[in-house]
């Protein structure tokens, strides 16, 4: 099958969600293994991995990191449209920002007109979870989530490390993977050398979410 990028050997997938939640910290602890304990502002960074498979033939494993203050829908709306897998991404200690990802899955919907959006939420800095309440909330929003929306629902850390492979793995589960990509991307965490990751220089706000 196509995939919704149109590129057959392309799978791109989209980080989104509020300000502060931890997407960039989660992508770069799956690239690098490792985590930036200060916080830096995304404007939008596209992460490109290449791998060779057993044909000729390259795949290329696309992740868009957004910012989470997104003033422009039109570019928003873009990354939706052009994307195969979506990561809604929201912070165990921050509750308002479960909203956030309420209202992005809502747009997503919206956008992609009752075609099937391939949706995984990430209750990141799930370290965080001891303090009281935030398993309730945490059960709550699990409950929506596989319940009511019918998407997958994973808890990961950046800062320890834990379950991040396994947001990757739940994105690229619901996509039909080129042949190939699978067993690479299973691959991820032994390969040496690690694939190089391209980084496209930071984009001024009103050019973000460029396609290539």
């Amino acid at each position: 099958g196509i995939l919704l990028s149109g590129r057959p050997n392309a799978v791109r997938l989209v980080f989104l969600g509020a300000a502060g939640v931890g997407k960039s910290a989660l992508i770069h602890r799956f690239l690098h293994d490792r985590f930036e304990h200060q916080y830096k502002r995304t404007v939008e960074e596209l992460h490109v991995l290449e791998y060779g498979t057993a044909g000729s033939e390259k795949m290329r494993l696309e992740i868009l990191d957004t910012s989470g203050s997104y003033s422009f829908p039109a570019m928003r709306e873009l990354c939706i449209r052009h994307s195969d897998a979506f990561a809604l991404v929201y912070a165990a200690d921050e509750p308002g920002s479960f909203e956030v990802v309420r209202r992005l899955r809502d747009e997503i919907l919206e956008l992609r007109d009752g075609k099937s959006a391939h949706i995984t939420v990430v209750c990141s800095k799930s370290d965080l979870m001891e303090a009281e309440g935030r398993e309730q909330l945490a059960g709550g929003a699990m409950a929506t989530v596989e319940g009511e929306w019918d998407a997958n629902f994973v808890q990961a850390s950046a800062r320890t490390g834990e379950n991040t492979v396994g947001v990757f793995r739940a994105l690229l589960q619901q996509v039909e993977l080129p042949p190939g990509l699978s067993p690479a991307v299973g691959r991820r965490r032994d390969t040496v050398p690690r694939p190089a990751v391209k980084r496209r220089p930071a984009l001024k706000k009103h050019n973000s979410c460029i396609l290539s």
